[in-house]
């Protein structure tokens, strides 16, 4: 399927690994420009190098998130390379696991740049490429938000500060023709799953109950197919359905 996005230079955080690598892939195969930022570079040049491998167009930008200042670092970065900018998604994030009962402040807080506020610095900072461009951001986020979860406040509350941003954005900047949308994930069969799972007793058994609720197919997403998701909600193609 052809999306319109050839061409077109679009930031992926945290696209080097899990969801995000499989962002960058999908993004390259429809010839787009597909822009690593994560925090090692190793990481990101191993996802780069893959993509040139296979025909396709790549960049790494190695930043650290939680530094308010690398998210306009790594913005500055992709515009001296390519002069513009056609769409970011954020994507960078963890569950960390900071509840309320064995939780404390600075923790926390420190959730909070891990996972919500470099979505609201790399938006800002590029905003201004893509009032020009007139391109679109994607918000990933996660079910946490709505059903919450259990011993992970920062990380729901972060997520439900993604979802409420993207309302946000969608309104503020309708006027510049930028579209804005999140995308919310249930359960989705990535490496930090497949760690997590094995920290549980009896992971197997644990495994199948969990596919057992899932409502299609009785299995879980995978990163291709969120990244199918993805790539659709950055074409100009999204915008006439």
């Amino acid at each position: 399927m052809d999306l319109q996005l050839k061409d077109k230079v679009i930031i992926v955080t945290g696209g080097a690994k899990g969801i995000g690598e499989g962002i960058v892939k999908v993004l390259a195969a429809e010839g787009a420009v597909s822009v690593v930022v994560g925090r090692n570079a190793a990481d990101n040049a191993r996802v780069v190098n893959e993509v040139i491998a296979t025909g396709g167009r790549a960049f790494g930008v190695a930043a650290e998130l939680t530094k308010p200042e690398d998210s306009e670092k790594a913005v500055k970065m992709v515009l001296e390379e390519f002069g513009v900018i056609d769409g970011i998604v954020n994507n960078a994030g963890v569950n960390d696991g900071v509840g309320l009962e064995h939780g404390n402040y600075e923790n926390f807080m420190a959730s909070l740049h891990k996972n919500v506020v470099h979505y609201y610095l790399m938006a800002h900072h590029a905003l201004p490429a893509l009032k020009k461009s007139k391109g679109s951001i994607v918000n990933i986020s996660s079910k946490t938000a709505d059903t919450g979860q259990g011993n992970t406040s920062a990380y729901a509350a972060s997520n439900g500060a993604r979802n409420a941003l993207t309302r946000e954005w969608a309104v503020e900047l309708l006027r510049y023709g930028i579209r804005v949308n999140a995308l919310v994930v249930a359960e989705c069969w990535t490496p930090l799953y497949a760690k997590w799972i094995e920290t549980l007793p009896n992971p197997k058994e644990k495994l199948a109950e969990i596919e057992a609720k899932i409502p299609l197919e009785n299995r879980m997403t995978t990163p291709e197919e969120i990244a199918n998701m993805v790539a659709f909600l950055l074409s100009p193609r999204s915008s006439h359905t």
